[in-house]
């Protein structure tokens, strides 16, 4: 079946959604019709992301049935039990996600299958939470967590509160490629569903247990009270999800001397204002900058749409406000941790940190210097989780922190996922323990530069949409993996690192294996311990390349990062 042939079956369909029918007709042009109908929306570990709109590469209430259709024959395969622990179901603030949330109960609920779902929305660590606190089999979250207002997305999780592992989630990609029909879907009333208590509302008597253990993250509750109350922080949620549950930690935790940017503080799925409500971009904090200049903020602090991302802007001497990566509030908070429980005495023999493959060795450096071992697993927050879980089991390690550059990080594991709440909580009281030394946040990330040197990190993505783009994405992988030269800006490669076959190359020829599960990831460690990475995004169509180097002052590590991203994306266009 060709993309003009399901485009027609979806024009003739007299069960269409009248909105959808209204775009499917306005639709003239080709391009646009084939990208919405060349095949079937990606569903991978991470579940699904996508433009909303028409067509089965496209999010939308068939899309959302045809996927829940296919956890509920996992779940049905799996037996009553399964069945009865049933599904937490959440949403966020984007346009839709109340009704793809509701539509994915109606799936399960009319193959008898519980839900749990949220009288209103919440943050996806809640979710996360909730799958835990309820002990259902799996989670649903409908959001596009960073992305803009035109998209949506369809996170699963499974028991543990973590994303879906791989052999889970490739049998539920399986049932899901079984359903063909995506206009006859079996579904349930929920009224009907309420009546027989197969759909149970949620709300907050769950919002309470979750911050009944966001108290734990407090590490030292007098900070807040002597020094909280005289720094000035500026909080924006993004239009998101993060209000409601952050000004209700930051408050238990005693931290009352904010602002609260207006603008974007209701939920909004059309982001008026924000092209990009991504706490990582400049752009996402201009109003913030706006009210920290006018209430001398110390620092500013963004969350994204469904507040599992945190990113954070510090005032520098001369006033203005600069933008920390996710590696330097990661390394930031990490050392806060571990100094703290040092100086308590109660940092664990066995304690460890965790971080992606493609994030910092800055933290590295920190772990190792309190004697802490530092994990490195694959991109993806469930192979965070997937540690956490290994520590529970084999009693092995203590659980410290979790984090990856893309602005997303753990301290505690009640939540299994990105907790910007807990982040939220945590960073103002690290920025209240610079200010007891009379510090700035960003004098503190100095003081961390100066004691384990300067590094430096940069993410380059590149957008390769439509029909062709996984076939470009594809060859340049396949490039980088058999024709990478020996050096990048004449700094040796000693070690090849491919994830896909499970090898790292040395220098000199021998092949060792790495012990990981498999992924579509190239990475380079070069003779100064500078590294690259290369690998294509889980949910979207984008290629992306990392770079993280360091050196003895700002300037060097800057000029570092300048030449191998100048030989990096001139082989990679030659």
């Amino acid at each position: 079946m060709t993309w003009k042939d399901t485009y027609q079956e979806w024009l003739n369909q007299d069960q269409l959604e009248p909105a959808l029918k209204e775009q499917l007709v306005a639709m003239d042009d080709d391009q646009e019709k084939e990208d919405a109908f060349y095949g079937p929306l990606s569903f991978g570990t991470a579940g699904m992301r996508g433009l909303m709109g028409p067509g089965i590469n496209r999010m939308n209430v068939y899309t959302v049935r045809q996927a829940t259709a296919g956890l509920a024959k996992l779940m049905t395969s799996l037996g009553e039990e399964t069945m009865a622990r049933g599904v937490a179901i959440s949403y966020d603030s984007r346009n839709n996600s109340r009704l793809f949330a509701h539509e994915a109960a109606r799936v399960l609920g009319a193959q008898g299958i519980k839900t749990y779902i949220y009288d209103d929305l919440r943050p996806t660590p809640e979710l996360s939470f909730a799958v835990r606190h309820l002990h259902t089999y799996a989670g649903i979250m409908i959001t596009a967590s960073h992305n803009p207002k035109e998209y949506n997305g369809y996170k699963i999780y499974g028991e543990d509160g973590g994303q879906m592992p791989p052999k889970e989630s490739d049998m539920m990609t399986g049932y899901i490629r079984q359903i063909e029909d995506l206009f006859n879907i079996e579904l349930a009333d929920e009224e009907e569903l309420k009546a027989q208590g197969l759909e149970v509302v949620i709300g907050e008597e769950v919002d309470q247990a979750y911050l009944a253990n966001v108290k734990t993250v407090t590490v030292n509750s007098d900070l807040a009270t002597e020094f909280g109350k005289d720094m000035k922080f500026v909080y924006t949620p993004l239009c998101g999800t993060g209000r409601m549950l952050g000004e209700r930690a930051l408050k238990q935790a005693g931290f009352t001397n904010y602002e609260l940017v207006e603008e974007e503080a209701a939920p909004n799925g059309d982001f008026p204002g924000l092209k990009n409500p991504n706490p990582e971009f400049p752009e996402a904090f201009v109003r913030a900058t706006a009210l920290g200049k006018k209430v001398d903020a110390d620092i500013l602090i963004a969350t994204d749409p469904d507040a599992d991302r945190l990113g954070c802007a510090v005032r520098q001497p001369n006033g203005e406000y600069q933008l920390l990566t996710g590696n330097q509030i990661a390394a930031v908070l990490l050392h806060y941790i571990l100094e703290a429980n040092k100086q308590a005495g109660t940092l664990p023999d066995n304690a460890a940190a965790v971080k992606s493959i493609v994030s910092t060795n800055f933290a590295t450096k920190i772990a190792q210097s309190y004697g802490v071992t530092m994990v490195n697993v694959l991109t993806g927050f469930k192979w965070i989780a997937d540690q956490i879980h290994q520590y529970e089991t084999k009693h092995n390690h203590t659980f410290m922190f979790g984090f990856e550059e893309s602005y997303g990080y753990l301290i505690k594991p009640f939540v299994r996922d990105k907790d910007a709440i807990q982040t939220l909580v945590l960073l103002a009281e690290v920025a209240a323990y610079y200010r007891s030394r009379e510090m700035t946040l960003f004098d503190g990330v100095q003081e961390l530069f100066t004691k384990y040197g300067y590094f430096k990190e940069k993410t380059i993505s590149t957008t390769y949409a439509g029909v062709q783009g996984p076939a470009k994405i594809a060859a340049l992988m396949k490039k980088f993996r058999e024709e990478a030269p020996q050096d990048f800006a004449g700094v040796k490669i000693e070690e090849t690192e491919d994830f896909a076959k499970d090898t790292k190359t040395l220098a000199d020829g021998t092949v060792e294996k790495l012990g990981m599960p498999n992924s579509n990831v190239l990475r380079y460690v070069l003779a100064d311990e500078t590294w690259i990475a290369i690998r294509p995004s889980g949910t979207e169509p984008k290629l992306k390349f990392y770079i993280g180097t360091a050196g003895s002052s700002n300037q060097e590590a800057n000029q570092k990062l300048a030449d191998f991203e100048a030989a990096l994306t001139a082989f990679a266009n030659e």
